[in-house]
């Protein structure tokens, strides 16, 4: 059994390029065209039951999207979250030859987009800091982490993190060290965690026995989980994923995300459907259950964290 809920993150709805395995090219890229189709993604998350929403400064004009949808809907059931730490600076320019997105974990930047975040509030639940690791020292300095402690007081916030890349387990680990007046300051945990990459199973699986919320990002690893000729190492995975597929009359996502649910139970797995059809055939993964054969088999389809996070930095933005 899982009592997880499935939400929607907006990575992909709010700018006009992101990571993942190309599929449509003829799409109206727009900022009237995204906002319309953001606009109609959000009403048919609300009307399939999602009430959890995730997005982030970095994701394009998405925070903007997400305000001006939930102004104009004024839903008072709905659980936002965002973060700090990423600015988007490829403005909207299609083929952008640079970084996207630069990130920054200072006390400056954390300010300078709360100012922007705090709109969200009441219904502003989760605050998180962007892909924290190691490298950026965000989770050593004092200013940031007391400023955020400060907004978790005065606004009752769950603090977070997001977090990507080999060394998921160790950013995790050294985030659940830092405490305010004898409390974690660290309430959140969003982290990739797919049918291939499952190498935070188990701490994952102690701190949701802890009382933390665990959500799960990139839970169709950017795309890879469907059948794709360019991924030799994954042809089994796509055969077994057919024949569950063809059994439950659902695709390849809905197996992807159930098995996520099951497995891990999380509190929440994102999905980032780009559109209404995808986003009504993720949420079938609400609609049937595996069988314990099955989750061991789906288990087995692992692969190492490195080999993971080398394709998925191969992958272009488009």
């Amino acid at each position: 059994m899982s009592d997880t809920k499935i939400g929607l993150g907006l990575a992909a709805l709010g700018r006009p390029e992101y990571i993942n395995i190309k599929s449509k090219t003829d799409i109206d890229k727009s900022v009237d065209a995204f906002k319309h189709n953001t606009f109609k993604v959000l009403d048919e998350s609300y009307n399939l039951g999602i009430r959890h929403f995730d997005v982030a400064p970095s994701y394009g004009l998405g925070e903007q999207f997400l305000l001006e949808w939930h102004n104009s809907r004024q839903h008072k059931d709905v659980h936002l979250s965002t973060k700090f730490g990423y600015t988007y600076v490829a403005n909207w320019e299609i083929g952008f030859s640079e970084k996207h997105e630069i990130k920054e974990h200072s006390i400056d930047k954390l300010n300078s987009q709360w100012e922007v975040s705090k709109a969200f509030l009441p219904n502003l639940n989760i605050y998180q800091i962007h892909s924290a690791t190691l490298d950026s020292g965000v989770l050593s300095n004092d200013a940031v982490l007391s400023r955020l402690y400060e907004l978790k007081a005065k606004h009752h916030l769950k603090i977070g993190i997001s977090s990507s890349g080999t060394e998921q387990i160790k950013i995790i680990e050294a985030a659940r060290k830092i405490v305010f007046d004898g409390e974690e300051l660290f309430d959140s945990y969003q982290v990739t965690f797919n049918l291939f990459e499952q190498t935070t199973f188990h701490i994952l699986k102690e701190l949701r026995a802890n009382g933390k919320t665990i959500i799960i990002k990139e839970a169709l690893a950017n795309g890879r989980v469907f059948r794709n000729d360019n991924y030799q190492i994954y042809q089994q995975a796509y055969d077994y994923l057919e024949s569950l597929s063809s059994h439950y009359k659902v695709g390849f996502d809905a197996i992807a995300i159930r098995f996520i649910m099951q497995y891990l139970n999380p509190n929440l797995v994102l999905s980032g459907a780009t559109n209404s059809k995808q986003l009504q055939q993720n949420v079938k993964a609400l609609d049937f259950e595996l069988t314990t054969d099955e989750i061991s088999k789906l288990k087995s389809y692992g692969v190492s964290t490195g080999h993971y996070w080398q394709e998925r930095n191969n992958l272009s933005w488009n």
